[in-house]
């Protein structure tokens, strides 16, 4: 049964650069260091798994340094969408993230972000 999914739009500050912090939005290594359990990548699909679950992507666009934007190929029309912010005055770097999900499960999406933020914080040494 198709639902309706509310748009979950989040930023993050990131203390780095758009070109260290670019492959850890594409490269499946550096996606499962902080997005994933494991990424898988094979024939343009992305293989994303959680709790031994799969979940197939494809990426939608790209634009080095700048953003990436994944089609899930279960759930269509929904992606989600990971857009480096770069402040052109102050040079602070911040990750949008545009998301789908459903009402119930917003905050414990929320939760979910913040935490892989977190990791991936961590993970770049920001």
């Amino acid at each position: 049964m198709w639902q309706e999914k509310a748009k979950l739009h989040l930023e993050y500050i990131i203390n780095s650069s758009p070109r260290i912090l670019y492959p850890y939005l594409i490269e499946p290594n550096e996606l499962a260091q902080w997005f994933a359990d494991d990424v898988n990548y094979h024939d343009g699909i992305y293989e994303f798994i959680w709790d031994n679950e799969s979940h197939r992507a494809k990426l939608a666009a790209s634009k080095e340094n700048k953003s990436v934007k994944f089609k899930w190929l279960d759930d269509e029309p929904h992606y989600f969408e990971m857009e480096i912010l770069q402040d052109e005055l102050t040079n602070d770097v911040a990750l949008a993230i545009t998301d789908f999900v459903k009402e119930e499960d917003l905050e414990e999406r929320k939760k979910i972000w913040d935490n892989s933020i977190s990791y991936l914080q961590s993970v770049i040494g920001a």
